[in-house]
């Protein structure tokens, strides 16, 4: 039986332990209560904190949460790299990912594995996005609820509905979210970037975005989407060609399939990692199909200030060059007095 003074000890040597923290370069965690937590911030999910305090890693509940701060600064570093457990909760033994605060999507260094495994493992990432004018795909970039889609699937439309397919006992449960804000939209490269606001404490799936660089042609990749409102298809192929022209753009080539309704879902390789958002391909000839480099994603997404959407402005995303002026100011022959028309 523990006596009061033991308590009192106990209490002590926990509060000294706390405050060393404050004195060390560490992390810190403010909870809601007023109590400060210092250590190694080692993982970040939509609704858990995993904190390494030294003598053990606490789970601490991001609604129990006041504040955290990186390495006793203000600001979160705009680059932190982990060789972890993967966030999206996969075993990470000899992979590494990097959450990016400033840019909002994440990459990752991931093994290949079967088309498969990757299915499992990303499907919960891609979404139906609806709009009163019709219906394509997009995929979650990060836990906060940012979607990137095509810009054609909601072109001018504001009232846009997220579909979630998240994994059940019996198959997958549909989460529809319908507080969908428009972030930033490239009508001239074909993209948008959404935030769902209303995700409550649904846990996000997100996939990570690849690097062209590493593509190779031939390489095996799939798209996951909901061509002709067939929800959740998966196709495959391989990449045709990396560097497609249209119209002064650049664009990748697969020969797995790209319907209507494919437009603005993820073309993955092998890996899980985002190469392309499949944006294009031919209805009427199979094994043509396009997506938008995952280069032009990445760029879109870390200049969004640029592409902002003004829902004030009817004319957001569009610069109209205004006509000509008349030249001939007199007036209209047929407005002439004695001028018969013919």
């Amino acid at each position: 039986m523990k006596t009061a003074s033991g308590r009192i000890l106990v209490f002590w040597v926990a509060i000294g332990f706390l405050g060393f923290g404050q004195y060390a370069a560490a992390d810190t965690v403010v909870l809601k209560e007023g109590q400060r937590l210092t250590g190694d911030i080692l993982a970040e999910k939509a609704s858990v904190l995993y904190i390494d305090v030294g003598v053990d890693v606490l789970a601490v509940p991001k609604d129990k949460i006041l504040e955290y701060k990186y390495d006793g600064s203000a600001q979160e570093p705009d680059v932190n790299e982990f060789d972890v457990k993967d966030p999206n909760g996969q075993d990470g033994a000899g992979q590494s990912y990097k959450r990016d605060s400033a840019t909002l999507y994440r990459t990752a260094s991931l093994e290949k594995m079967t088309i498969e495994r990757c299915v499992d493992t990303y499907a919960e990432a891609v979404v139906k996005v609806s709009s009163p004018a019709g219906m394509g795909s997009g995929f979650f970039i990060n836990e906060d609820g940012f979607v990137i889609t095509n810009y054609h699937v909601i072109e001018k439309e504001t009232k846009i509905e997220v579909t979630m397919f998240e994994k059940a006992a019996d198959g997958f449960e549909k989460k529809a979210f319908k507080k969908v804000k428009i972030v930033a939209i490239n009508p001239f490269v074909d993209l948008a970037l959404l935030k769902v606001e209303d995700l409550g404490d649904s846990n996000v799936t997100f996939a990570y975005l690849g690097d062209m660089d590493r593509a190779k042609v031939g390489e095996q990749v799939f798209a996951i989407g909901n061509p002709l409102g067939l929800e959740r298809t998966v196709t495959d192929g391989v990449i045709s060609t990396r560097n497609r022209a249209f119209e002064g753009l650049v664009y990748v080539q697969t020969n797995a399939d790209i319907n209507p309704g494919n437009s603005g879902g993820p073309l993955f390789n092998l890996a899980g990692e985002v190469i392309g958002v499949t944006n294009m391909g031919y209805i009427f000839f199979g094994g043509l199909g396009f997506a938008i480099p995952v280069n032009y994603v990445k760029d879109f997404i870390e200049n969004r200030d640029a592409f902002a959407y003004d829902k004030d402005n009817p004319n957001t995303g569009y610069r109209y060059i205004q006509p000509d002026r008349r030249h001939n100011r007199g007036r209209p022959k047929f407005l002439m007095e004695g001028h018969a028309e013919e």
